[in-house]
């Protein structure tokens, strides 16, 4: 899928992720959740397809329900208690609410940044902070395509075990056991040489070093001056809605927060429009490119 959100600059994809993941994680009324949520699945599988909808289902699902569940075992706070536990301890309706939108939170970060690593690549990161902190946004762009590369090289490293013999699946228990610390041994092995590969690399370059250039393919014009613009009045607008308490919400030791005032409703409909916008983006250059093809 074409993602022409990923065209635009850096600085605007960047900007964007921060506003949204952070916003993700101090916002935590339930309207906001929702929303937040509903963006970050919606954003994910337009970027990613079926890939996206059978991990949503594969591990977050799992993730919400076990840490919704988790929470009022162990947290007892509230003042509605509904029953009592085994042990003695309350089960108030205030702990098990506050699970489930930790639980919320906590997936929908996970979400955002799924979608940070697809958009933000590490040329994109290296471009924005390579001349201020260059040395810990090598790490940090190494870091962030650590995991797809190594989950590819693994899926390369067993199938080659599997050709000689030394499948995992295949065999005695200890035999299996073996097998798979031969191939932990060679990833280890192949991540350090692959680390220090790259960090002579960019030495040889000259990487970090002061008045150093660099060519960029990178360049903003209107179409991001545009972005920053809505994403400043947007971003800014909601920051400054939750500072007043446009959208305060509490769990202890009462459920209460804002009611739908039009100020709050305002503070929701920018905040959507603000995590929704790639998406739009998406669409709209879709419908631009298929009305195009019509006209050939």
């Amino acid at each position: 899928m074409r993602d022409a959100f990923s065209t635009y600059h850096p600085t605007i994809n960047f900007l964007y992720f921060a506003l949204v993941i952070l916003m993700a994680m101090f916002f935590m009324h339930p309207v906001c959740l929702g929303i937040s949520l509903f963006c970050a699945l919606a954003y994910s599988i337009y970027l990613r397809g079926k890939k996206a909808v059978a991990f949503n289902l594969k591990y977050m699902l799992p993730l919400l329900i076990l840490t919704a569940i988790l929470n009022p075992a162990f947290n007892h706070r509230g003042i509605t208690i509904l029953t009592y536990l085994p042990s003695g301890n309350p089960l108030t309706a205030e702990s098990i609410a506050y699970g489930l939108a930790a639980a919320v939170m906590l997936i929908t970060v996970i979400g955002w940044f799924a979608c940070y690593s697809t958009i933000m690549t590490s040329d994109k990161f290296v471009y924005l902070f390579g001349r201020v902190i260059p040395a810990l946004s090598l790490i940090l762009s190494m870091a962030l395509r650590f995991i797809p590369r190594f989950r590819a090289q693994m899926k390369v490293v067993i199938n080659a075990q599997r050709c000689v013999g030394r499948d995992l699946k295949q065999g005695k228990l200890l035999d299996r056991c073996k097998n798979g610390l031969k191939i932990l041994s060679i990833m280890i092995t192949w991540s350090l040489e692959n680390a220090i590969e790259t960090a002579d690399s960019m030495k040889s370059r000259g990487y970090g070093l002061p008045g150093r250039t660099a060519f960029s393919i990178f360049r903003f014009d209107g179409r991001d001056l545009k972005a920053l613009l809505f994403l400043l009045a947007t971003g800014g607008y909601v920051i400054f809605g939750a500072l007043t308490g446009g959208i305060e919400y509490r769990y202890f030791p009462s459920m209460q927060g804002i009611g739908l005032t039009p100020f709050s409703l305002s503070l929701f409909i920018c905040y959507l429009a603000l995590c929704l916008s790639p998406v739009i983006i998406d669409l709209w250059e879709d419908r631009k490119w298929q009305s195009l093809q019509s006209k050939i």
